[in-house]
């Protein structure tokens, strides 16, 4: 059970977990603390009191002032619509921040201590201007003296009864990145290293006996031979590392294929224990997480470097939707239309390699403690694929579509929502008030349905009775697996992207239902179209939205208005929609399978779709002079 989870299912059993300053308060009642569970506070508390001061900072964050998109039309509306409704630790919707400006005033960065003699003058000039422009945007820049904390902590092993005192210092929960530059292993580093994973191993093995603990503890165990940032980290699933080194050249080849790209960039991540890596030449940079993006910015794009693409990453780190997030239950995909539709879908996308194998983080991750701490982050997932497929149902309803203004003021309100937003009827139908080109409209709020390859399978050989996975969106989130599949047992977890899919899903139910009307495949790859690859009535948005990361609520807010935008500019007869999420790739919805099988095709076949940022310039270029 990991810490969230854990924390739910105390409060459930009416456990009060609160923070004062440091300490972790807990009221209970009689009976609930057993010594089992005490032992597992004290084992998770890092995590806990992160946990809790999460909740209290998105509490904040849902008070702040909301952001009209439209009457009847908010960002909090749009959040809880996507399924982002609470969990059992924090009942409130987290208010979505879409403005990176909004971002940068709620980050707290701080840069780790040049080692003695470093002098590499292009980082050291970048580092200089990185932190001069954060800055400016808002970020708190916090010394590394009140960026961290003294911190002792013992390891014992008890059948020698050795054991050894650490004193060091520690990256506070409340910081959200470190900045540090990569140096050369020594030997020496490299020898400590080696005994360092030798003792953990056996750790493990003998003392541990295979039981998973925190994050926190196994960093103990291993951090006295790091000399990465990833050593200081209090809580490693807070505080993201950012290390800036040499640009790699191979890398930002526009000649290196992707499939090599990712290769390489799971490496430098892994080589430098990181989430974000930033090269750097004299006169460019490039910046890279595990989205795999291969962006490259000229020196003279830093301002708008550090705004769109580098705030936006600190602020949302990529994570993996917690399955406690779900209601969770079985389906029988062998007699569904719609997922022997994704099927035929995943194998007519094979010959346009837009979607290359996954790895398992066995292979690249070497070392057995940095694969049981990424094993914890990402949620018990065993691989990593690039990309996704599925096919969206058409839309569940229960009563009228559409109604009056008359019925609608006749409608009771919903407690989690603005009466002025969301109402429903007697039978418990939600209905939603928008303005669309000056006519507000009064609208049943569908019941949506997404079939989905499920996260690290081969996205163009799907198997039907293993790799499909059933997304719902209620009033609630629920996933259902295939039959006979316990998922305790098996890696099979949905994909990254879930808030994505079920963004654009329902914002074409509401706004351009003619395109969802039968069902639509959606796609999404680590690539771009090129400007001249579009259609009549096929739209491409998002090309100027902040990069956001995969696996986001914000990345599902901004497709959902994607779709919503191009309703705002009355557009008719859409085939296609092409919605890119700069830093990462972009989705594809299309009215007919057959359709958008063939235009993908097409442009792989004409070069004008590529994985990889090709393209993503030109078209951003062409599509600030004219909107398609």
């Amino acid at each position: 059970m990991n810490p969230s989870d854990f924390v739910i299912n105390l409060t459930q059993q009416g456990v009060q977990l609160s923070v004062d300053n440091n300490k972790l308060n807990i009221r209970s009642p009689k009976g609930v603390i057993t010594p089992e569970i005490q032992a597992e506070l004290m084992t998770y508390k890092t995590e806990i009191l992160a946990l809790l001061r999460d909740v209290s900072r998105s509490n904040v964050d849902s008070s702040a002032t909301d952001i009209p998109l439209a009457k009847g039309l908010n960002l909090q509306t749009i959040g809880r619509l996507i399924g982002e409704s609470g969990d059992g630790l924090n009942q409130k919707c987290k208010q979505p921040i879409i403005d990176p400006k909004l971002m940068a005033q709620r980050l707290t960065v701080t840069f780790r201590p040049l080692p003695n003699g470093y002098n590499n003058e292009e980082i050291l000039r970048f580092r200089t201007e990185l932190k001069q422009q954060m800055q400016s945007y808002g970020v708190t820049i916090k010394s590394w003296e009140e960026a961290t904390k003294e911190f002792d902590y013992q390891i014992q092993i008890p059948l020698i009864n050795w054991k050894k005192n650490i004193k060091t210092r520690v990256v506070k929960t409340g910081i959200h990145a470190v900045i540090d530059v990569e140096i050369p292993l020594s030997l020496c580093v490299i020898g400590k290293k080696f005994i360092a994973e030798k003792f953990y191993q056996s750790y493990s093995r003998f003392i541990l006996k295979g039981k998973k603990v925190s994050v926190s503890r196994i960093a103990r165990l291993i951090s006295w031979a790091e000399e990465y940032a990833a050593k200081y980290i209090e809580d490693p699933t807070n505080t993201q590392v950012i290390v800036l080194t040499d640009l790699d050249q191979e890398f930002v080849d526009s000649q290196t294929s992707y499939q090599q790209k990712i290769k390489i960039g799971l490496n430098t991540l892994v080589r430098t224990f990181s989430e974000i890596v930033i090269g750097i030449a004299s006169d460019k940079f490039s910046i890279l997480n595990m989205n795999l993006s291969d962006s490259v910015f000229s020196t003279n794009e830093l301002d708008n470097f550090v705004l769109q693409s580098l705030i936006p990453k600190i602020y949302v780190p990529i994570l993996p939707l917690p399955l406690s997030k779900f209601k969770i239950g079985n389906y029988n995909f062998i007699d569904s239309h719609y997922a022997k539709q994704l099927v035929a879908l995943s194998n007519h996308l094979a010959d346009t390699n837009l979607f290359p194998p996954g790895y398992k983080l066995s292979e690249v991750i070497k070392r057995q403690s940095h694969r049981d701490i990424v094993d914890i982050i990402v949620n018990g997932r065993t691989g990593v694929s690039y990309g996704f497929v599925a096919y969206v149902e058409p839309p569940h309803y229960l009563g009228e579509k559409e109604i009056t203004e008359k019925d609608w003021e006749s409608l009771y309100p919903i407690a989690e929502f603005s009466n002025d937003d969301v109402r429903q009827n007697s039978i418990g139908r939600r209905y939603l008030k928008t303005k669309i080109g000056g006519e507000y409209k009064f609208q049943q709020i569908p019941d949506v349905w997404v079939l989905s390859a499920r996260s690290g399978s081969n996205k163009t050989n799907l198997s039907l009775e293993s790799d499909i996975l059933r997304i719902g969106l209620t009033d609630r989130l629920l996933l259902q697996l295939p039959q006979g599949i316990d998922h305790q047992l098996v890696d099979i977890k949905p994909s990254y992207d879930v808030y994505v899919m079920l963004g654009i899903s329902l914002a074409a139910a509401l706004y351009a239902p003619e395109l969802i009307k039968n069902g639509a495949p959606i796609v999404h790859f680590h690539g771009y179209p090129a400007f001249e690859w579009f259609k009549p009535n096929e739209y491409c948005v998002g090309v100027d939205n902040p990069s956001v990361p995969c696996g986001t609520y914000e990345s599902g807010v901004f497709n959902f208005l994607g779709i919503y935008q191009l309703a705002k500019q009355s557009v008719k007869d859409i085939a296609l929609v092409s919605l890119v999420e700069p830093d990462h790739g972009t989705n594809f919805i299309a009215h007919d399978l057959e359709y958008l099988v063939e235009r993908l095709k097409t442009g792989c076949r004409e070069n004008q779709i590529e994985l990889g940022g090709k393209h993503f310039m030109s078209l951003k270029a062409k599509l600030s002079d004219r909107r398609i």
